[in-house]
């Protein structure tokens, strides 16, 4: 039986978002509330540090590399994870340029982890080569680092999201209700990986459903495969088959066309939904994961994409320190 740390601040609520499904005529929206996991975590990425950190501290860690962006919510909530434990967290972030000190990059340095700058070509090409560069030296100073991966995505970390079927199985006993359908966006993979995961070793019956906001559909539709059949050798009873026919590319359901601009750029339409939100629902979005996954869900209501479902689970998955403030807001 698979093993977790406890840190987030779980289970998470649900809220309907009743002036937008009002809006939209069509089926009744829902959000959980991934966000507040905790206000330093806040997000989806803790759920996963849960078991990578029980994994870590199994083989004597005592240091923590990661990677991402710059404004990385996941090298955020791993440095918050290490300064509340107190082991070091060393970060290899992408950025071309000098950054301003402002969201995720300036709470990296208030957490105290220590950060380095890397190139957007070596951050693609290198960055396994760099992590494992930055373990030996830290091996050589007498130290037992743990990397762990981009978004803590990896087999182990889609446990955190299994979780979550198991979460939203207990609230929908206590709503009266069930959903047709729980949408979420897709950015590193194992989120959605997690979900898929949980669906098929709880059996439950509404489909699981992405938005990617990088890349393309079919990109993450084999990423996610791969994380998939990592996961299921974790499993120790009656595993799903690396092979279940949920776990193949073409059955994981992503809705593509959403990414806009690209990773982390916004245009102004992303922009005004955003600020609808802001104040039809008193619900803060960022601009680079949830603002683009609910946007394109709306949008998908309106050309009737979902006309056979009655009740929509989106879960937010955090980063509102994108938000503070954004260097492409539209003017």
């Amino acid at each position: 039986m698979l093993n977790k740390r406890s840190y987030a601040t779980l289970p998470t609520k649900i809220e309907k978002l009743g002036r937008l499904s009002k809006s939209l005529k069509g089926p009744e929206i829902y959000i959980k509330r991934d966000d507040q996991t905790g206000i330093e975590f806040s997000g989806n990425k803790i759920r996963k540090l849960e078991y990578l950190m029980e994994e870590a501290f199994g083989k004597g860690a005592d240091a923590l590399i990661t990677c991402g962006a710059i404004q990385s919510n996941h090298c955020r909530a791993t440095a918050a994870l290490g300064a509340k434990l107190g082991i070091p967290v060393y970060l290899i972030l992408k950025e071309n340029r000098e950054p301003e000190m402002i969201g995720n990059y300036l709470l990296d340095h208030l957490f105290g982890a220590t950060i380095k700058r890397i190139s957007e070509s070596d951050y693609q090409h290198r960055r396994k080569e760099l992590l494992e560069d930055l373990a030996n030296q830290l091996i050589n100073q007498g130290k037992t680092p743990y990397i762990i991966p981009e978004g803590a995505s990896n087999g182990l970390g889609c446990f955190g999201y299994s979780d979550v079927i198991k979460e939203i199985q207990e609230q929908e006993k206590s709503l009266g209700f069930s959903f047709d359908a729980v949408v979420v966006p897709t950015g590193s993979g194992s989120t959605l990986g997690g979900l898929i995961l949980g669906k098929v070793m709880y059996d439950y019956p509404g489909e699981i459903i992405g938005f990617n906001i990088a890349a393309d559909a079919k990109t993450f539709q084999h990423r996610i495969s791969l994380i998939l059949k990592e996961a299921v050798t974790y499993i120790d009873s009656t595993p799903p088959d690396a092979h279940h026919p949920r776990f193949v590319p073409e059955n994981i359901t992503i809705i593509d066309g959403y990414v806009g601009e690209g990773y982390g750029k916004s245009r102004a339409v992303e922009w005004d939904f955003l600020q609808h939100i802001a104040r039809s629902e008193g619900i803060l979005l960022d601009p680079v994961y949830t603002g683009k996954a609910l946007y394109g869900l709306t949008e998908e209501i309106k050309k009737g994409t979902f006309n056979n479902a009655q009740r929509i689970l989106f879960i937010h998955t955090g980063g509102v320190f994108g938000l503070i403030p954004p260097s492409d807001l539209p003017r």
